[in-house]
């Protein structure tokens, strides 16, 4: 185990990941100071919960003297004032990726990777490790309703989700090199982050790389119905998951409804019986997933069992922020196309009314070589609602141009006819209460305050 440090200062501490580290190295006695643009609930309200000092702007004057500084989000540029105080004052600095692999990824690394599913399996992966008393070091890029996004112990197990973006501005590699995985979760590889792989055969070796790099004693469970795994993937090498009936894990019979899943998990010829709360038949293959890797390490069936029943979910992951009689307001951190398509289709499985999707998409999403993922993405939704996108920084060398809301509308409308860009946040809120029952939020960013703003609107009329 490394020297611990007393004091470390996180530069962009008010993201999900960099927050969740700040929380984990605090609740391991560290000394934890931190720095952002700006602050936003949920992430500002867990850093208070837990006592946490940070700070609006770049403030060298407020750092101290920290032997560690950790970068993160909007945090990495070179010129930002406390990273020049940094290596003026020969304080070493690190982007999370290198951080975790230093402090918390053990002797048993288990790294769940993919284009979607990473940040649920994660952490219901990390939950039923601490359910089967393996006391996990962990990180999850996404808040748990269960309990805490990450943690540090002296254990030799790891659980972490593996990112397939950039470690920071000035290294281009995906942050999941730095996991040195024994285990590996593979749950999907579809061709994402156009703006940092302009190809998909990019994107495919990158996790091509980091399956070579298993030992040979290390496990790979891995999403056999995805097509782009089985392009990457030796069936002979693999522990296999999905519904097709040939897997290691055979998953089947589901039963969706607003109150949660029920299916049945096959494996060498014992049927296991699952419930959970949670929403989204998609989940299913998310908890088969965890399911097989956590057998595959030996813990009982019973206790994973019931760790997938108690596990109340992600923030952001189809939760549920308002229902009355009348109207559901949903968050759902979905945005990209495909991942958008899927929450909708869950959706209609389980709501016959008016569904209103207010959508933006991440980076890559932005892409106009991305515009043919969008053909039929929303054809569960009723209307979608394009909003004013986040501003983005534009390189002066003649790159493309991201796209704005209005081109974003009329790449949708090649294959749904109702779609509209709201600037103005008030109108939209407004637009999206007026025009749907069902109203999900789905993207990365945190709207500005509108779902907090339509949820506030709802309580109103409803008194």
């Amino acid at each position: 185990m490394n020297l611990l440090p007393k004091h470390i200062h996180i530069v962009g501490i008010c993201g999900v990941a960099t927050s969740a580290l700040a929380i984990a190295f605090h609740n391991k006695g560290w000394k934890v100071t931190g720095s952002d643009k700006g602050f936003f609930p949920p992430v500002s309200t867990e850093l208070e919960k837990n006592n946490i000092s940070f700070y609006a702007g770049w403030h060298p004057e407020n750092i101290g003297h920290p032997e560690i500084i950790m970068t993160g989000g909007g945090g990495t540029s070179p010129s930002n004032p406390e990273l020049i105080y940094a290596k003026e004052n020969n304080i070493p600095v690190y982007p999370y990726a290198e951080i975790l692999k230093k402090y918390f990824i053990k002797k048993n690394s288990i790294v769940t990777v993919g284009t979607w599913g990473k940040t649920t399996t994660s952490s219901l992966l990390s939950y039923i490790l601490i359910s089967a008393g393996l006391d996990p070091s962990y990180f999850t890029g996404g808040l748990s309703l269960s309990h805490d996004t990450g943690a540090l112990s002296d254990s030799d197990w790891s659980v972490v989700e593996g990112d397939e973006y950039q470690v920071s501005i000035s290294d281009k590699r995906p942050k999941f090199v730095y996991y040195s995985p024994t285990h590996l979760l593979l749950t999907s590889v579809s061709w994402d982050h156009a703006d940092l792989y302009p190809t998909e055969d990019l994107y495919f070796n990158e996790f091509k790389k980091l399956i070579s790099e298993i030992p040979n004693d290390g496990k790979i469970v891995a999403c056999v119905d995805d097509s782009g795994v089985k392009k990457i993937i030796d069936k002979n090498k693999i522990i296999s998951y999905g519904k097709d009936k040939y897997a290691d894990y055979f998953y089947h019979s589901i039963e969706h409804s607003r109150n949660g899943l029920k299916f049945i998990i096959e494996n060498k010829g014992e049927k296991y019986h699952i419930a959970s709360c949670m929403l989204g038949k998609f989940n299913a293959e998310n908890m088969t997933g965890c399911f097989a890797m956590a057998m595959e390490i030996g813990i009982k069936p019973e206790i994973i069992i019931n760790a997938i029943k108690d596990f109340k979910g992600i923030k952001r992951r189809f939760e549920k922020r308002f229902e009355n009689e009348n109207k559901t307001v949903l968050d759902c951190h979905a945005p990209t196309p495909e991942k958008a398509a899927s929450v909708l289709e869950s959706l209609r499985e389980i709501y016959s009314q008016k569904i209103v999707a207010v959508y933006e998409p991440n980076i890559g999403g932005r892409q106009k070589s991305s515009s043919h993922i969008y053909d039929n993405a929303f054809k569960n939704a009723d209307l979608v609602i394009i909003p004013r996108l986040t501003k983005l920084k534009i390189a002066n060398d003649g790159s493309e141009k991201p796209l704005e809301g209005p081109e974003l509308v009329d790449i949708i409308k090649r294959t749904h006819a109702h779609v509209k860009y709201i600037e103005d946040d008030e109108i939209l809120t407004k637009e999206s209460i007026a025009s749907g029952d069902i109203i999900v939020f789905l993207g990365s960013h945190g709207f500005r305050g509108m779902i907090e703003d339509t949820i506030t609107s709802l309580r109103q009329q409803s008194q």
